[in-house]
């Protein structure tokens, strides 16, 4: 069985995996069985979200799993995220209480605040996963939320036990800068999108300079974003074939997949990266081994262009988080 390296948590000095296991876009079935065999190669970390509409499949993976005896509830990372219809004091508790529900678990060991965008509420009853419009076809109704009210209500569950660590996604240093001013339990990671397109250095350099990790997602840049037909990524060079990064490949011997991940967990980030065959699996976590020159780091960090695959403001009226 493989193993991924390990980053220190703060301040539980918890040690989480640094190479995890994305679940975004499984669904179904699939999502179940991608869970499960992803536990049996050697994946420790599991992230998900309410909006990926799949945790109750990814569940039955992990239960699976702990039923056959090839993992114990205490030895996996449960992860899971805050929609933004949840934003209000009154629904962050409802919000964890499904996803805990839906996961099968008790507690979820990092629980992030999926973006810092508060739109109104959509009743679970109504529609669940609510998604970005109001009315489940065009409309987007924001809901002036402080993200403080949203904090100190997920400090609470913090403090029942519900969460063990709590971080936050898609959020700018400005922001960060503000929340670590009130916040009674300090967010212990950052998740944000990073890949040779959107280097993000500096907020790199914020983050761990504040002593909070840095997950990366979406580490093949347009990769992900290319099934869903997005505009971008159809019009940018997939990491893969770029010149670049197939020539550090093949000096190392390695796919361009586990190169462009190596760039990254070199820099301290963990990864969450997709995968549909046990073969990628092997080979995500397998990217660990690989170390590149310091020189053949720099030629791909040369690459950012501040490119960003997933902005809201692309296809969501006034979802201006990084403009």
């Amino acid at each position: 069985m493989l193993t991924s390296p390990t980053i220190t948590l703060k301040p539980t000095g918890a040690q989480m995996p640094q190479i995890g296991f994305g679940t975004w876009k499984h669904y179904g079935s699939k999502a179940t069985d991608a869970v499960y065999t992803g536990l049996k190669v050697g994946y420790r970390l599991l992230d998900c979200a309410c909006d990926y509409g799949n945790e109750k499949e990814c569940g039955r993976g992990l239960k699976r799993a702990i039923d056959d005896g090839v993992v114990a509830r205490e030895d996996v990372w449960v992860v899971s995220k805050l929609w933004n219809t949840f934003h209000r004091k009154e629904h962050v508790r409802e919000a964890v209480m499904r996803s805990l529900s839906d996961w099968g678990v008790s507690y979820f060991d990092i629980y992030y605040v999926h973006f810092p965008i508060s739109l109104a509420y959509v009743p679970p009853d109504t529609r669940y996963p609510p998604g970005w419009f109001f009315d489940g076809k065009s409309q987007v109704k924001h809901d002036p939320v402080p993200l403080r009210e949203t904090w100190e209500a997920l400090e609470q569950l913090v403090d029942e036990g519900y969460i063990r660590h709590l971080g936050v996604s898609n959020v700018c240093s400005a922001l960060l800068m503000d929340l670590l001013s009130y916040a009674r339990h300090r967010p212990s990671v950052l998740q944000i999108e990073i890949h040779p397109y959107n280097a993000q250095l500096r907020a790199v350099q914020y983050a761990q300079e504040q002593g909070i990790a840095v997950t990366a997602y979406s580490s093949f840049g347009p990769l992900g974003f290319r099934e869903l037909n997005t505009p971008k990524s159809l019009r940018t060079p997939p990491l893969f074939g770029h010149p670049t990064v197939t020539a550090v490949a093949h000096a190392h011997g390695c796919t361009p997949a586990q190169t462009v991940l190596r760039w990254a967990t070199q820099r301290g980030l963990a990864v969450i990266p997709k995968s549909d065959t046990e073969q990628q699996m092997r080979e995500n976590l397998l990217s660990a081994e690989i170390t590149l020159t310091e020189e053949e780091r720099a030629v791909i960090t040369g690459l950012d262009v501040g490119l960003r695959f997933n902005d809201p403001a692309d296809d969501f009226q006034g979802c201006h988080i990084f403009s």
